[in-house]
């Protein structure tokens, strides 16, 4: 093929062009799925030609789909990448051109690119600058330091492509500004191809990082995000189209795929667009759609035939029930009463409640013989032990061992229901009900876990597929949170309550805040250093979790990688004092703290 190079690539056009038309093609990729994605780039040039657009522009690496992690770095699947763009490329002769992401090796070194397809030929290519390497993403790793170059010209308007992490960073050593270069090679207008993942405010900080590049260079900016889940990111699209003057010029929706063509027109102040602004969620619909995406998408790109998962009559299991039935349908999920000695009768009565409002799947499964056997079984060994957490722990993992056998055997996923606040304390099972595939809700704090139980009673989102109304009865949200593995037992017999302890949690894990911070902004001392404490030596535990949706700024397991071996502790709030509730045996991380 042959490739256009230099600082300004131009394809044939009217250079005093006063109307310019480009499709914004926000679409869900599959991470490996070449042929697939290669299919989705084509069906949507289809439209972008019958819209009479100049411009078609995909997401950032669409071809590879993103992040494809150390995937990009096979040789087969690096040349397979390129074999497509190729073929896209000359499948472009008729137009439009074509703005589509993908890695590319040039002279030995592997680039994050963004190739221009037109006229038959790849007229150019671009290749990402500044690579971000924290949090999420690793992208140093992996990928080499592209060079700054100009912008290319289509149709006679010379379009700046700076992608992704080049419009992001602040001024620093190793920063180029990729902007100002643009805009001082005569960019008309900035095309931002982006895999920028969701995390709840992430649309604010976009559009106040847009509109500071939109007020360094007064150049209008598009802002392309993709769409769909990939492991444990989301990715929510609300793309969106900034005006020289700094207006919202278009809006795409959120966590929906969405193909809109858009016209530039050009007066004496340079393009200007007016397009449609749809309305965007609010955090905690967002949270929640995002929730129902991430699980679809780990289902459906996975090839799982549906899902099952406990259903324990309390307000975990019952969100990620309506969760996974607003992303797969009722039909495609399974739940599974598991009933003991210490299981309610209102605890029946809800979970049955619960499924009947859902229409899914609901059957009953008592554990009582699994459980005695084991203790059965387990009897000369503990003699002259005395009953305690072991005993509770059975139970869970006799639950797990059912809920793993019904996944063997029919091919659906087991829907592990832990939410943020128990996952960060340690109030989980190994081998229990950590036991599954994925977790919707394993980045939502409990005290969430009520208002997104509350709010979908009421609304959901765009695209679901479960019932509208309430789905979860009102019983469950109002009763006092329980595991129900002794007699009388509530989750606030070992723990704060939780608007206490996730407060102190957000402070700790999404902040990083000194312990003697928090104790200074009014919580008790001893609690601040119990749940410190409780956190640490809960990493083990963490780091054998099932993936599940990110939607906090610092998640764990992508986001915040400790050490599971790790002496250090913040010495700033004095520790507390012995807690046969809050305290493992013998001072030592035992192998359940607490139980879920």
């Amino acid at each position: 093929m042959r490739i256009a190079k230099g600082d300004t690539a131009r394809l044939d056009g009217i250079m005093t062009a006063s109307e310019f038309k480009i499709t914004l093609a926000q679409l869900n990729p599959t991470v490996g799925d070449i042929a697939g994605n290669a299919a989705k780039a084509r069906e949507a040039r289809a439209q972008a030609k019958a819209a009479g657009a100049n411009l078609l522009v995909l997401p950032e690496l669409f071809i590879a789909g993103y992040p494809p992690e150390d995937l990009v770095l096979k040789p087969a699947f690096q040349a397979a990448c390129r074999a497509a763009i190729e073929e896209l490329a000359r499948e472009s002769a008729d137009g439009p051109a074509m703005l589509i992401g993908s890695p590319w090796v040039d002279n030995g070194k592997l680039y994050n690119a963004c190739a221009l397809l037109a006229e038959g030929r790849i007229a150019a290519l671009r290749y990402k600058v500044n690579l971000p390497n924290y949090g999420v993403f690793d992208e140093k790793r992996v990928f080499a330091r592209g060079p700054v170059a100009g912008p290319v010209t289509v149709g006679g308007v010379r379009i700046g492509v700076p992608i992704c992490e080049d419009t992001w960073l602040e001024e620093s050593a190793d920063y180029e500004n990729v902007v100002e270069c643009l805009t001082e090679t005569g960019a008309e207008i900035l095309v931002v191809p982006n895999g920028s993942p969701y995390a709840k405010g992430k649309t604010d900080m976009r559009l106040s990082i847009s509109v500071a590049r939109v007020t360094e260079s007064e150049l209008p900016l598009v802002y392309l995000n993709q769409v769909g889940g990939q492991d444990e990111l989301v990715f929510d699209g609300a793309s969106f189209v900034l005006n020289a003057d700094r207006s919202l010029a278009a809006q795409l929706p959120a966590f929906v795929e969405n193909i809109t063509t858009l016209t530039f027109n050009k007066g004496d102040e340079g393009w200007r667009c007016n397009g449609p602004v749809a309305p965007l969620p609010d955090d905690d619909e967002a949270d929640y759609a995002a929730c129902v995406l991430g699980l679809r998408d780990y289902v459906g790109k996975n090839g799982f035939p549906g899902v099952l998962m406990g259903v324990s009559g309390g307000i975990d299991s019952a969100l990620c029930a309506a969760i996974a039935v607003d992303a797969l349908g009722a039909e495609r999920v399974r739940g599974v009463m598991l009933p003991f000695k210490y299981t309610a009768q209102v605890s029946l009565d809800d979970a049955a409640k619960l499924a009947k409002a859902l229409g899914i799947r609901y059957e009953v499964l008592p554990i009582a013989d699994a459980v005695n056997g084991f203790e059965a079984i387990l009897a000369d060994t503990f003699k002259g032990l005395a009953r305690d957490i072991t005993e509770e722990n059975l139970q869970a993992r006799t639950r797990g061992t059912l809920l793993m056998a019904l996944s063997n055997k029919t091919g659906a996923m087991v829907v592990t229901t832990g939410n943020k606040s128990e996952m960060s304390v340690g109030y989980a099972t190994l081998y229990g009900d950590m036991n599954g595939g994925f977790n919707p809700i394993k980045d939502i704090y409990k005290t969430e876990v009520f208002r997104l139980s509350r709010l979908r009673n009421t609304w959901k989102p765009e695209g679901a597929l479960g019932p509208s109304g309430e789905v979860i009865p009102n019983n469950i949200i109002v009763r006092p949170p329980t595991a129900e593995l002794r007699d009388n037992q509530t989750d606030q017999d070992s723990l704060p309550p939780y608007d206490v302890l996730d407060a102190i949690l957000e402070r700790l894990v999404e902040r990083e805040e000194p312990l003697a911070e928090i104790v200074a902004s009014g919580f008790e001392r001893d609690t601040v250093a119990r749940i410190d404490r409780l956190l640490n030596i809960a990493e083990y535990k963490r780091r054998q979790a099932a993936p599940g949706v990110k939607v906090t700024r610092k998640n764990f397991g992508r986001d915040r990688r400790y050490p599971i071996t790790n002496r250090f502790r913040d010495s700033g709030a004095s520790l507390p004092s012995a807690d046969a509730t809050l305290t493992p045996r013998s001072g030592k991380a035992s192998t359940d703290v607490f139980e879920g």
